[in-house]
């Protein structure tokens, strides 16, 4: 029993407690209560995956409520988009509700406070209510108008209703204490006046509830047990209370607020009104620009509700605020991703491969396998031709040893084809490399240390491709006092170019996802027609932004090793990290890998194979080894007999690390 409660968020063991001390599980209920001002964001997630996965642990009911209190950013348009999100991830809401259901019921509940002497009406302006708020730690004073009689007060406020004054001329405070401690305990604002058109109500209100007023007393009336909100709540829950106070009859559910830290993730910005404003700015195409952190921008992406669960339960439910490294959501999508999406072959970046000894008119149709994780994915057809494109990036002139691919004199192999060698090249007249001329050998089971991706150039489909690298050039865009958030965009966030790929994809639909091989995975944008696919790529098959910020070697204070010194060898870095791998937490775990993975670019296959020998008990080594190994056969090297066979022990191992590492590069 006690473990299981050791499992259990510091949410869980309050409604756990609850339970103890006697509440019903019938009296559970929960909610999300989305403002309609703006799309939900990935910060979004944390709270629907909070509430609703409550509501599937305890089998308790969770509203959709839309705190619609300002009729100025307000927009059917956003209800909508609230909608479709939380039933893309997978949620089902008991009841779709609005505060502004409660319009009436908020108004008569005002109105009793000013009958009790707990409201009255302000008529000074916000500059005068402003000045006599104090400070945290200078009391406020009291305004002219805090004494005014009930019978004043009522009147004045039914004709605030009825319209008879203009907008900024009076509100209705609650009537605390100006000298609380709390400055949101000092007379906040109940009411104001708003002759703005309401997209439910129309123009039936013009003084429209602050939203420290309705929350609480919206949760009151849906009867929640458990209000959930983000740290930033934290000081309104002695208002909350408060505002319960004056309402709450000792027979019904008192309304419990508790909060957890908000999600916050780097290289982003979660504020609604700066992602309006890059929105407005034409800064992206819209709120469902693939660069946005909205959901919807995500889904357009390619990322999949079962990857942002993923995300969501592994930054788990905490009690303070952090930033969240972005790379872990592209880490759970490129789990996801791997598992579902077929393999194709497509080439960005072409150059022509002609096959001098290949017959001109001839072609085949080879057999590939299109998911090697997924055993019912089966096999496509693709073809083969004399004249094909390769990347450009896979052939060099002259090469080193640590080169696996294409170059002068040197043999490769063709995913799902044959071996070929590089004979000469042509080059136009500024020097640029038109055409490879190649020879190929039938005998495929000839060892070769490199492996290619191709599309046939007569059979290939021209497609746009859309690739987007993160919004912000900064870590934290969005915390820097001295500067516009604007100013730190990176101005190379989407790069499209003109792609081939394999014509298997000729009627993909939009949202189909697929794995460029040895590229990335992207999927089918909504901007594809019937004869011009556009695939946006969601995700590489790795971290690239580590190349952007290079690991450091050092620890703030060290000092900088002598021109001298000699340098440690990438294979010793690589195995050092290695050692504590299966010790680290889950994110920093992410974090080696990425410092592997950059770190193997200067590893040969020769440095690693001694490695392939490391004992089964030093398995962080071993994780260690297979990520440097998947960088290795990722930048084209051949699979042999010892890779194989370090791989066939991977699988077979009892570490679930290594395991899912070994099955990432067991295609």
């Amino acid at each position: 029993m006690s473990e299981e409660r050791e499992s259990l968020n510091f949410i869980e063991h309050i409604i756990e407690e609850d339970l103890a001390n006697g509440m019903s599980r019938d009296d559970l209920r929960f909610r999300f209560p989305p403002e309609p001002n703006g799309y939900l964001h990935i910060g979004h997630t944390k709270a629907i995956g909070i509430s609703f996965g409550l509501g599937e642990k305890y089998n308790a009911p969770v509203n959709l409520r839309f705190d619609d209190t300002n009729p100025t950013k307000e927009e059917q348009e956003y209800v909508d988009a609230i909608k479709e999100d939380v039933a893309w991830l997978g949620y089902k809401w008991a009841n779709e509700l609005y505060s502004s259901d409660y319009f009436q019921q908020l108004y008569d509940w005002a109105v009793q406070l000013i009958k009790e002497g707990k409201a009255y009406i302000d008529s000074q302006t916000s500059e005068a209510m402003a000045e006599q708020k104090g400070t945290p730690t200078q009391p406020g004073v009291d305004g002219p108008f805090r004494n005014r009689s009930i019978e004043e007060n009522l009147d004045l406020f039914e004709r605030m209703k009825n319209g008879e004054f203009d907008e900024g001329t009076h509100v209705l405070r609650a009537k605390i204490s100006m000298q609380h401690t709390n400055m949101l305990m000092r007379d906040p604002i109940m009411y104001r006046i708003l002759k703005k058109h309401h997209h439910r109500t129309g123009n039936d209100w013009c003084i429209y509830p602050m939203y420290d007023w309705t929350h609480g007393e919206s949760d009151y009336i849906e009867s929640i047990s458990h209000s959930l909100c983000s740290l930033e709540f934290k000081p309104h829950r002695e208002l909350y209370d408060w505002f319960l106070d004056q309402v709450v009859e000792p027979d019904k559910i008192r309304p419990k607020q508790r909060e957890f830290a908000r999600l916050n993730l780097s290289y982003t910005i979660m504020s609604k009104r700066k992602l309006l404003r890059l929105v407005d700015d034409r800064i992206v195409s819209g709120w469902d620009d693939p660069r946005m952190p909205t959901i919807s921008g995500l889904r357009r992406r390619g990322y999949t509700p079962n990857a942002i669960k993923k995300f969501i339960e592994t930054v788990g439910v905490a009690k303070r605020d952090n930033i969240i490294d972005v790379a872990l959501l592209e880490f759970c999508i490129r789990e996801d991703l791997n598992k579902i999406a077929p393999r194709i072959m497509a080439v960005l970046d072409p150059v022509k491969v002609i096959i001098t000894n290949y017959p001109e008119d001839k072609e085949e149709w080879l057999d590939a396998e299109n998911n090697q994780e997924d055993e019912s994915a089966g096999f496509r057809k693709v073809p083969f031709s004399r004249e094909l494109y390769i990347e450009r990036d896979d052939f060099k002139e002259q090469a080193n040893s640590k080169y696996f691919r294409l170059a002068l004199g040197q043999e490769v192999r063709l995913k799902n084809a044959y071996i070929i060698k590089a004979e000469n090249v042509v080059k136009d007249t500024h020097g640029t490399i038109t055409e490879i001329h190649c020879t190929y050998s039938e005998y495929t089971t000839k060892r070769v240390k490199g492996t290619l991706h191709w599309v046939s150039i007569k059979h290939a489909i021209k497609a746009e491709v859309r690739e987007y690298d993160r919004l912000f050039m900064d870590e934290s865009p969005d915390t820097h006092p001295d500067k516009d958030f604007m100013e730190l965009l990176n101005p190379e966030s989407l790069k499209i170019i003109t792609a081939f790929v394999e014509p298997s994809v000729k009627d993909a639909q939009i949202g189909d996802q697929f794995q460029f091989q040895r590229l990335g995975y992207f999927n089918v944008d909504k901007d594809s027609t019937a004869d011009a696919l556009v695939f946006n790529k969601t995700v590489g098959l790795r971290d690239s932004w580590v190349k952007e910020k290079p690991v450091e070697n050092k620890t703030e204070g060290q000092a900088q090793p002598r021109n001298n010194q000699p340098q440690r060898k990438a294979i010793d870095v690589i195995q050092q990290l290695g050692k504590k791998y299966t010790n680290l937490p889950e994110d920093k775990q992410l974090k080696t890998k990425s410092e592997i993975q950059e770190l193997a670019k200067n590893v040969s296959y020769d440095d690693l194979k001694p490695w392939f020998n490391t004992a089964a008990k030093k398995v962080g080594t071993r994780i260690a080894t297979m990520i440097t190994l998947g960088v290795l056969l990722e930048q084209g090297l051949d699979k042999n007999e010892e890779i194989n066979a370090f791989i066939a022990s991977g699988l077979e191992d009892k570490n679930e690390l290594l395991v899912a590492e070994t099955k990432r590069i067991s295609i």
